[in-house]
């Protein structure tokens, strides 16, 4: 039986902006080919939050800058998802633990699966080390200290867990944007930024 090929599936929601980033699949997918043998497809697939669709895949990818306020069936096909097994990254574009991405964000995952659902996750924990090794953790980004947004290194992400495995992957750290480059300049780094992206993507499809 052949594996079935990964699609970057990304989530499209009522509220905020969801289109950001994007170069950033067609990178990430990239990677992919050039570290693993994951059969891929080349094109990214957008589907609504709040269709059926989204219960055919087993990873998504949602981001944006503004509010999120998920209508009803978006956060019913959100909660339903998540706890069914599928695993969604979530990235905030502002990279600002105070802005209204991450504000608005949080309080939805509250909503959904209750206060303190969404908890830091240590720097050992497997998603650091399933593919190439972060010892660190989470590995910066050029946009965690730019000038605006809070001026912090984030220096953990956050995770919800079903039956001990990461559901709702969760970022402050913009990598979305830190990923958003044609993918045939990543010859030019001297270290090539994308190989977390591998990490979450492997993680997620076991």
């Amino acid at each position: 039986m052949s594996t079935p090929k990964f699609t970057f599936t990304r989530l499209r929601y009522r509220s905020g902006d969801w289109d950001t980033d994007q170069r950033m699949p067609a990178n990430v997918l990239n990677s992919l080919v050039e570290y693993t043998t994951i059969p891929i497809n080349t094109q990214e697939k957008v589907i609504d939050l709040g269709s059926n669709d989204i219960f055919t895949v087993p990873f998504c990818y949602l981001s944006g800058h503004k509010l999120v306020q998920f209508d009803a069936q978006e956060a019913a096909n959100f909660k339903k998802y998540v706890l069914n097994g599928g695993f969604v990254f979530v990235d905030d574009c502002n990279h600002d633990i105070d802005g209204l991405f991450a504000k608005s964000f949080e309080a939805q995952m509250e909503t959904l699966f209750g206060a303190g659902a969404l908890k830091k996750i240590p720097n050992t924990h497997d998603l650091y080390n399933c593919f190439f090794k972060f010892e660190k953790g989470p590995p910066n980004t050029g946009f965690e200290l730019n000038g605006w947004g809070d001026d912090l290194i984030h220096d953990y992400l956050k995770a919800i867990e079903v039956n001990g495995k990461i559901g709702v992957l969760y970022s402050n750290k913009d990598y979305g944007c830190e990923w958003d480059y044609d993918f045939r300049n990543k010859r030019f780094l001297s270290e090539d930024n994308t190989k977390f992206s591998v990490n979450i993507i492997t993680y997620a499809m076991r």
